[in-house]
C-alpha cells in the first residue's frame, strides 16, 4: 500500500463511527464506492440491523419512519441515489424536521480533485446542492474524518437536521 492509499479513510473505522454515534440500522443500497468497505461488513455485524432498499427515497422514508418511532438510523447510497431522492428529502426530512443520518458514496470521484471539481456534473453538483438545501455535510476521505461521525450525527437528531457524509474516495 503506498502513502497515499495508506492515509484513505478505512472502512472499519467509520463502521466503527457510526456505532459510537449511537446508530444500531443501517438503510442501504449497494455502491460501488462504498460496498467492499462499508455494506457488505455492515451485512454481517451482528451488532448492526440492515434494512435492503430498492430506492433511495424508501429509505429516506423508512429511516425517518425509525426515527419516529426513537430508533436511530443510517441511510447508506450513492450520490445518484442522493439526487433522485431530493422531493423526498424536501417533503419528510426537511418539512417535517427530521434528523437524517447518512453516508453518500460519491461514484466516479477523480482522487486528484475536490468533489466541485469534478469532471463529472452529478459529482460536481451534489455539494452546491446541498448547500442550497440548507443541508449539513462533510467529506470521509482522509484517515480521521470518520471521528466527525457521531458528533455530526448526535447533532443532526438532536437539532432535527439533516447531515451527509460524502465518502470521496473508496474506503480501504
Amino acid at each position: 500500500m503506498d502513502q497515499a492509499q495508506s492515509n484513505v479513510v478505512r472502512g472499519a473505522e467509520i463502521i466503527a463511527a457510526i456505532k459510537r454515534s449511537g446508530i444500531s440500522t443501517v438503510v442501504a443500497l449497494p455502491d460501488i464506492v462504498t460496498s467492499d468497505q462499508l455494506l457488505w461488513p455492515i451485512s454481517r455485524d451482528p451488532e448492526l440491523r440492515l434494512i435492503r432498499v430498492c430506492k433511495e427515497d424508501e429509505g429516506v422514508s423508512i429511516c425517518s419512519g425509525l426515527g419516529y418511532a426513537g430508533v436511530a438510523s443510517l441511510l447508506l447510497m450513492q450520490h445518484t441515489g442522493l439526487l433522485d431522492s431530493l422531493n423526498c428529502i424536501r417533503g419528510v426530512v426537511m418539512e417535517y424536521e427530521f434528523g437524517l443520518c447518512a453516508i453518500v458514496g460519491l461514484q466516479g470521484m477523480e482522487t486528484d480533485r475536490a468533489p466541485p471539481r469534478s469532471d463529472k456534473y452529478g459529482v460536481r453538483i451534489v455539494e452546491p446542492v446541498l448547500d442550497a438545501m440548507g443541508i449539513g455535510h462533510a467529506r470521509l476521505t482522509l484517515r480521521g474524518d470518520e471521528e466527525r461521525i457521531p458528533g455530526e450525527f448526535q447533532r443532526a437528531r438532536a437539532s432535527k437536521r439533516p447531515f451527509v457524509f460524502l465518502v470521496t474516495r473508496t474506503p480501504q
